[in-house]
């Protein structure tokens, strides 16, 4: 491990893992086409390129000029719903982008790869209180989901082919921020996340705020989801590298805490935070949405020696706020 390329690390993600990374005094190269990141997020000591995964000879070039050995590629569209309206261009950026980055890495130094999917990929559990392991059956309902399987699917193909290795980790809801020092790094497009939705409603002063269903098979009829801070990932992804780099061997791993919470905890937990009560308006449930999503996390507590630091709730809708607050201004 010495000389890293992260896609999207302009990016919420992207550029707090990049931030890890260079704190951890690595070599850092960063791509990002800045749909969506921004160029004020990515960590001064690492080399920006603006450059989109699809332009296979400028990927080429940046992965031979700076000797990359290890690509974490995080650069994707992510919003489930959107994928249903937008799924060529979901498509084109998330599909034919990873084909586009894996010709590039033909014939070049790299020999490891950390692939962000999701468990959006998992078929949905009948028991709510069910959690999700990394052999659980695989049946995507999303456009989003679909693709993120087929591309997983796609790089075992090449690193089998190639002989490189692979570790693919599946993120649950991915939440927080870091406000630890300026520059705060976190969150800066609008994509329907609940943390996000809930922060800018009670930041913007509007008392209605829209649930989507309220008679799911749950204890307060709302939705659950296994949440995960931004700050645990970026470790996740640094050991998951060192991971491979001492074992040598491919693996896939699910990224969350285990625990459940349901739309109204959360939005409960954020009412405390901003001390600002919030009117709900009960929507018809959403295509794609699941009841339920919670993380079976003991082979990544196990294989990485992971403890996770912020996992309670009340840290991450806290430093969800925290972000938006200041970014608002």
């Amino acid at each position: 491990m010495k000389n890293i390329l992260v896609t999207g690390g302009a990016g919420y993600i992207g550029s707090v893992l990049v931030k890890f990374l260079v704190n951890k005094k690595l070599n850092v190269c960063v791509v990002d086409n800045l749909s969506n990141g921004k160029r004020f997020l990515v960590n001064k000591k690492a080399k920006f390129y603006k450059c989109d995964i699809l332009n296979k000879t400028k990927i080429k070039n940046i992965l031979l000029r700076n000797k990359i050995d290890t690509i974490v590629h995080l650069a994707s569209l992510i919003n489930v719903q959107d994928s249903l309206k937008k799924p060529k261009k979901y498509f084109r950026n998330n599909f034919i982008g990873t084909k586009n980055l894996l010709s590039a890495v033909e014939n070049s130094l790299v020999e490891k790869i950390i692939f962000s999917s999701s468990c959006a990929v998992y078929k949905e559990k009948r028991n709510t209180k069910a959690k999700l392991n990394e052999k659980s059956i695989i049946n995507p309902t999303s456009v989003y989901g679909k693709l993120k399987f087929k591309t997983e699917k796609l790089i075992k193909a090449f690193c089998k082919k190639k002989k490189l290795k692979y570790i693919i980790l599946r993120y649950f809801n991915v939440v927080g921020a870091n406000n630890d020092q300026k520059p705060y790094l976190g969150q800066t497009n609008n994509l329907g996340q609940l943390f996000q939705n809930v922060s800018l409603h009670l930041l913007d002063k509007i008392n209605v705020f829209k649930i989507y269903g309220n008679n799911y098979s749950t204890k307060d009829g709302t939705c659950i989801r296994d949440f995960i801070h931004v700050k645990d990932l970026a470790e996740i992804q640094y050991l998951s590298i060192k991971y491979i780099d001492r074992k040598n061997k491919d693996e896939v791993f699910n990224c969350g805490y285990g625990k459940g919470y349901t739309v109204k905890e959360v939005i409960k937990n954020f009412e405390k935070v901003a001390k600002k009560k919030t009117i709900l308006k009960i929507m018809p449930r959403r295509k794609g949405d699941v009841v339920s999503a919670i993380c079976d996390n003991k082979k990544i507590l196990n294989y990485l020696n992971w403890k996770p630091r912020y996992s309670n709730l009340n840290i991450m809708v806290r430093d969800t706020f925290k972000w938006f607050k200041y970014y608002k201004k």
